[in-house]
């Protein structure tokens, strides 16, 4: 199979119907090179708060509000993309309120409609502190025809024991959707990423947003590149990356992948992290 991950630039919109044009020619572009699995970026969504005009998504707490009333028509826009295409989409998260704070989730898409969601589970310390976004419940692990998919969203990705437990669950590749303002922050993902592919032997996808967006100070600076990762192992790139677009270049980093040569490496790799895992517990008791 082939996955796809957005570099993905924010765009300032006078209509849903611009919006949608824009969805549009980004999945055809994916779908054309023959990608099954499209990921986007963490807070790509947000580039909906210009349809509130430019004083609503100026103010970090009405661009939360604004994004999120759009949801159904993304839904619908996204279902029907992955339908027409005969693809599987993970959409850029989007603030979504399901109490009196919002959490920031993703969406998963097939050609029969919503799979499902993640929400993230670990916030920076900027929705924390700033934003008052919350975290969600729930790590799934979704059972598709190209393989068992979780989602580590953005800060997600640096907390090893959440990828573990959906790769525990079956998870064979892990989605990282990712917003950074700073090439340290991209960095960040990028190592986490990278580990988690690592010490699970599995595929990471990273998709991250780039470029300046002048009216939305949530997310005014964007910073990566999107890449697709491996376990640096016999079969695989030797450096751990199958793929990766240009820093702050938008655009597809496609790579074709085989969920065989997963099997395989956790089965007979020239080393075992994914089997070896369990060994760290009894290490870590004799320790104390």
């Amino acid at each position: 199979m082939k996955i796809a991950a957005a570099a993905y630039p924010l765009t300032y919109f006078n209509s849903f119907a611009e919006y949608a044009a824009k969805i549009t020619a980004w999945v055809a572009d994916a779908a054309g090179q023959g990608a099954d699995l499209l990921v986007f970026p963490e807070y790509g969504a947000m580039e909906l708060a210009s349809l509130g005009g430019r004083d609503v998504a100026a103010d970090i707490e009405a661009a939360l509000h604004e994004v999120a009333r759009h949801g159904a028509a993304v839904d619908a826009l996204h279902s029907q993309l992955a339908a027409q295409h005969g693809v599987y989409i993970l959409g850029a998260s989007a603030p979504y309120f399901a109490g009196k704070r919002p959490v920031n989730r993703a969406t998963f898409y097939g050609p029969n409609g919503i799979i499902g969601y993640q929400d993230k589970q670990i916030m920076t310390r900027f929705e924390r502190e700033t934003w008052d976004v919350v975290a969600g419940a729930g790590l799934p692990v979704f059972d598709t025809p190209i393989g068992k998919i979780g989602i580590v969203i953005c800060y997600d990705s640096e907390f090893p024991l959440l990828a573990r437990a959906m790769v525990e669950a079956g998870a064979e590749i892990l989605l990282a959707p990712s917003c950074t303002d700073s090439f340290a922050g991209f960095t960040r993902v990028r190592v986490g990423s990278m580990a988690r592919a690592l010490e699970n032997q599995c595929i990471v996808v990273h998709a991250p947003t780039v470029g300046d967006c002048d009216f939305c100070p949530a997310v005014d600076e964007n910073i990566g590149s999107a890449a697709i990762y491996g376990p640096p192992d016999r079969g695989f790139p030797s450096n751990g990356i199958f793929v990766e677009t240009p820093l702050n270049a938008p655009g597809w980093a496609v790579a074709e992948l085989s969920l065989a040569a997963i099997h395989d490496l956790r089965r007979d790799g020239g080393v075992l992290n994914h089997l070896h895992w369990a060994e760290q517990a009894a290490r870590i008791a004799q320790a104390k």
